[in-house]
């Protein structure tokens, strides 16, 4: 769900921000027909969410969500930190927010015909809709929240999620910022 950081995370290595971005979408092993530098990618990406998922901070956003949205608070936690993301943007990166998507998305469409066919409709979609530059918005996540709950096959309480956020704004901010310095480390470890 947090494509915006698994791009920035993933560096300056196209396939990585590829693998890393499309990586929500290939679950379980890797299809043997990906590029071994987009599987990198993929793999990337999964670390990422694991560190994600046991680093403190990232917990403590977790609990930050009420109660009665407790069982998403790690989908609406990766979304809040992609906003946090893209609003604090220009702190964050010397390049403008809108020129990275673009670079973005510009990998992916170079890659697509690489990237497994069930994947096509959403990267397309990502691009067309600029969902990496919607997320410096509130409003944008709004939005990303309310198609997520509908495209969901059991009823879920994902819209209306950025209320949550909004009720402790400085504290997931807090978080965010232990969490991504901490993820810079991890991936710079990683690769």
């Amino acid at each position: 769900m947090n494509y915006l950081a698994h791009a920035v995370l993933a560096g300056n290595d196209p396939a990585l921000i590829v693998g890393g971005v499309v990586g929500d979408w290939i679950k379980g092993p890797l299809p043997g027909t990906l590029p071994s530098d987009l599987a990198r990618g993929v793999a990337l990406h999964r670390a990422i969410d694991s560190h994600a998922e046991t680093h403190p901070a990232f917990q403590r956003s977790r609990n930050r969500v009420a109660a009665d949205r407790r069982r998403y608070a790690g989908v609406l936690v990766d979304i809040f930190y992609d906003h946090l993301l893209a609003r604090d943007w220009a702190q964050l990166r010397p390049v403008p927010l809108e020129h990275f998507c673009a670079a973005v998305y510009r990998h992916i469409d170079a890659r697509l015909l690489d990237l497994p066919e069930q994947t096509h409709p959403a990267m397309r979609l990502m691009a067309s809709e600029d969902w990496l530059h919607s997320y410096a918005d509130l409003a944008g996540i709004a939005d990303v929240l309310y198609r997520m709950a509908h495209r969901a096959r059991q009823p879920n309480p994902l819209a209306g999620g950025e209320q949550a956020f909004a009720v402790d704004a400085a504290g997931f901010a807090e978080d965010f910022a232990w969490w991504y310095a901490d993820a810079q480390r991890f991936v710079s470890q990683w690769a």
